[in-house]
C-alpha cells in the first residue's frame, strides 16, 4: 500500500536530468548557478527548456544577453555544485569562491567550465513562457565534452542537499542508436 506523499515534494520525484551549472556574463561579470529544471525539446538542432526562477541573478542576465552555457559537473562537483546554490551571484564571484575555472567560449559570451565534464553554449531563442512560467527556450549552438569521462556520473537533485549519483548503464542488444 502507497502512502501520501507532500505536494510540496513532488518535484523530487520528477526531477528531469543531471543538475547543471548554467554560466552568464554580462560586462565582464560571470556568474554560475545550478539548475535541475531542464528537459530536452528537440534533436537538431537541439534545443533545451529551462526554467530559471525570475528572483535569480542569473534571470536577468539571460533575458538581456540572450545567451548562457549549460555545464555539466559529475559527483565529484557536488559539493561545489550545492554550494553555488546556497550563496546568490549578486554579491558572490562563485567561480573563485569554488574554485571553478572560467573556460572562454566560442559561439557566446558565458564561460565554460573546466571541471565539468560536458558544456553546452546556448543562445536563447523563444522566452515567450518566461513572464509566466521562467521558461526560456534555448539552441545549443556548440557542445564539448571531455573525453576523459566515459560513463560520467552526473547528479540528480532530491532535494534540500540531497543528490542521486547516475552512472549504472544498461544496454539492450536490440536497441537502436
Amino acid at each position: 500500500m502507497k502512502n501520501p506523499f507532500p505536494l510540496s515534494k513532488v518535484y523530487c520525484l520528477m526531477e528531469t536530468g543531471p543538475v547543471v551549472l548554467v554560466t552568464t556574463a554580462e560586462e565582464g561579470r560571470m556568474n554560475v548557478m545550478p539548475m535541475s529544471w531542464h528537459m530536452m525539446m528537440d534533436f537538431e538542432p537541439p534545443l533545451i527548456g529551462c526554467v530559471i526562477s525570475n528572483r535569480n541573478f542569473s534571470y536577468g542576465v539571460l533575458q538581456r544577453t540572450g545567451e548562457c552555457v549549460i555545464n555539466i559537473p559529475t559527483r565529484e562537483l557536488a559539493e561545489k555544485v550545492l554550494g553555488c546554490g546556497n550563496v546568490s551571484g549578486r554579491s558572490v564571484d562563485k567561480f573563485q569562491q569554488f574554485g571553478l575555472t572560467a573556460v572562454h567560449a566560442s559561439e557566446v559570451g558565458a564561460p565554460l567550465i573546466e571541471e565539468c565534464y560536458a558544456s553546452l553554449e546556448c543562445v536563447v531563442v523563444d522566452a515567450q513562457m518566461t513572464e509566466k512560467y521562467d521558461m526560456f527556450v534555448l539552441e545549443v549552438r556548440q557542445a564539448w565534452v571531455d573525453p576523459r569521462h566515459q560513463r560520467p556520473q552526473t547528479i540528480h537533485h532530491q532535494g534540500w542537499g540531497s543528490f542521486m549519483v547516475a552512472g549504472e548503464t544498461i544496454e539492450f542488444p536490440s536497441g537502436k542508436r
